[in-house]
């Protein structure tokens, strides 16, 4: 990437920059800053966030920008700014009738990009790329209105099978993604689903940040379970039924009662009321510090991820399973498309049965040289190698249309 030249990236994020969750955006945007200037832009502030989270400081920031009683392009690090739009649009998914969506949606594009050009223009920017992170509604119009010298469409989730983005994205989709000049996914699956609509479309891979997962100390095993004898097998993050298998964890809790199943990660309604709680070999921790999951992983026998296969799970990239292989531990998930990309290093389930023979084979075979294997491949996958091939296809997408 240093051979190339600096290039203008503006940036519109799905998920803003003061949001309090992991972004793979904004971890693209910190990577391209160190050789390009980046401008990574918020979308506006809409009339339903502000009427119903009026007294959200993150609202309250939005709203003073809009009075202009505070500057909304700030310097985060040398060649980054974020900037927060001095506009509001109006909240208009609940609309039914296309017509009258796609009308008012183009009002709200147009204050959107008139907001954005403020930005662009303090900076100086000129012949600048833009990067949409998969936002479909407040960005349908900004590639033909702000006309950049690249238009890129980042797809990292099938938003698609969201309730929200479904109603119109389904339609609105498709539409973007074929007029966009480049489209990069970070799933082969997702990769041959903007190809349908767009013949330019090619798999960047996923960069992870696993330094807190490759440590070389041991910590203690965490109090909750360090008494526990046999094998521990672990799952962290959300406990999300619209993306597990409860039955699933069941069906291992009660087969296999001389194993502990340690979920860690807060839950939702049908897993505080499964009868998960009524099995005295699985344990739930609740939501642990990003800075002590490490400790858990590291404890856990076998890690799993036992999704179920659904729209919103099966072209999904899953991010934990890095985490689980960089901690160097044997893992056992279910096989999806997304999943192909690890066979090598996992086991993968397609049924339920699959499951108990998997993880009771992880616990046979696991070798010290097999872990240092998972995690060399685990750190393949950096967000420095998977921004180079986003800009190795941008620079590619560039000269051939300067020829």
């Amino acid at each position: 990437m240093d051979k190339m030249k600096k290039m203008n990236f503006i940036i519109i994020g799905q998920q803003p920059w003061d949001t309090e969750i992991g972004s793979n955006c904004k971890d693209i945007a910190l990577e391209l800053s160190k050789h390009h200037q980046v401008l990574y832009v918020n979308s506006p502030l809409d009339r339903a966030t502000l009427v119903q989270h009026r007294k959200d400081q993150s609202t309250k920031v939005r709203l003073e920008v809009v009075k202009g009683e505070r500057d909304g392009l700030i310097q985060i690090q040398d060649n980054l700014w974020n900037y927060y739009p001095d506009c509001i649009v109006e909240s208009i998914n609940w609309l039914r009738v296309d017509f009258v969506f796609d009308v008012i949606n183009k009002i709200n594009n147009k204050k959107f990009y008139h907001s954005i050009l403020k930005a662009v223009s303090r900076l100086g920017f000129k012949d600048y790329v833009l990067f949409n992170d998969n936002e479909i509604i407040k960005c349908f119009f900004i590639n033909e209105l702000l006309q950049p010298e690249l238009s890129v469409y980042y797809s990292r989730d099938y938003i698609l099978a969201t309730p929200y983005w479904k109603k119109h994205g389904v339609r609105l989709e498709p539409l973007m993604i074929a007029k966009y000049d480049l489209c990069l996914a970070n799933s082969e699956y997702l990769t041959d689903y903007c190809r349908q609509y767009n013949s330019n479309a090619f798999f960047v891979g996923q960069g992870c940040d696993l330094k807190a997962f490759q440590t070389e100390t041991r910590p203690e095993r965490p109090l909750e379970y360090h008494n526990v004898n046999g094998p521990v097998i672990g799952y962290v993050g959300a406990l999300q039924s619209i993306r597990l298998d409860v039955a699933l964890i069941e069906y291992i809790a009660e087969s296999r009662p001389e194993w502990t199943i340690v979920l860690v990660g807060p839950q939702d309604e049908k897993f505080q009321a499964s009868k998960l709680h009524q099995l005295k070999n699985v344990l739930f921790t609740g939501l642990k510090p990003q800075k002590d999951l490490f400790k858990y992983i590291n404890s856990f026998d076998v890690c799993i991820n036992p999704q179920l296969v659904n729209e919103l799970t099966i072209g999904n990239y899953p991010r934990k399973i890095d985490e689980y292989l960089a901690a160097g531990k044997p893992v056992v998930a279910t096989k999806t498309r997304a999943m192909d990309l690890f066979k090598d290093y996992t086991y993968l389930a397609e049924r339920k049965e699959d499951y108990l023979e998997l993880i009771k084979l992880a616990l046979i075979q696991d070798t010290e040289e097999l872990s240092r294997e998972r995690k060399a491949f685990a750190e393949s996958h950096t967000w420095e190698n998977s921004v180079k091939s986003i800009y190795e296809q941008i620079a590619r997408s560039l000269k051939e249309r300067a020829q």
